[in-house]
């Protein structure tokens, strides 16, 4: 495997390691490659508001860690951040899976931005996402998953 597939194989298993992945959000998948990355999320119940569709802040997860892993992707020493990120709810969803991607728009050597999309599973746009993003002082290591 070349450096860069490793790179983005070790985003993917510190992703899943992560508690909040790994038991609220269990099933959740992820796929990076070069500025890009995408996540799928079967929907159930527990992610509901009273009105029976998923809260914004699945929403809200989905599209900034998509975009996030897009922007990870190509920084390959130091963990990335989230700066401001930017959510379109655009239409509710009750049922089946739903799917983000993610993709870096611009790079400057501090600053990063990453568009992001969330669709249904009959591919229907029902999100958008945008974001900035910075390099943390946070080395990628095995501590925090980067195995």
């Amino acid at each position: 495997m070349e450096g860069q597939e490793i790179h983005f194989r070790k985003l993917e298993r510190m992703y899943l390691s992560a508690p909040v992945n790994n038991r609220l959000y269990n099933g959740i998948t992820i796929t990076i490659s070069d500025q890009k990355a995408e996540l799928t999320l079967k929907i159930n119940e527990n992610f509901f508001h009273a009105a029976n569709a998923i809260h914004g802040s699945v929403y809200f997860k989905m599209l900034d860690d998509a975009a996030f892993f897009a922007v990870n992707s190509i920084v390959k020493d130091v963990f990335v951040y989230t700066v401001s990120f930017n959510v379109q709810l655009l239409k509710p969803v009750s049922s089946g899976i739903i799917k983000s991607i993610g993709e870096l728009k611009f790079k400057s050597s501090n600053l990063f931005i990453a568009d992001s999309t969330l669709l249904d599973e009959n591919n229907k746009l029902v999100g958008r996402g945008s974001g900035n993003f910075m390099k943390s002082k946070i080395e990628l290591t095995h501590e925090i998953g980067y195995k």
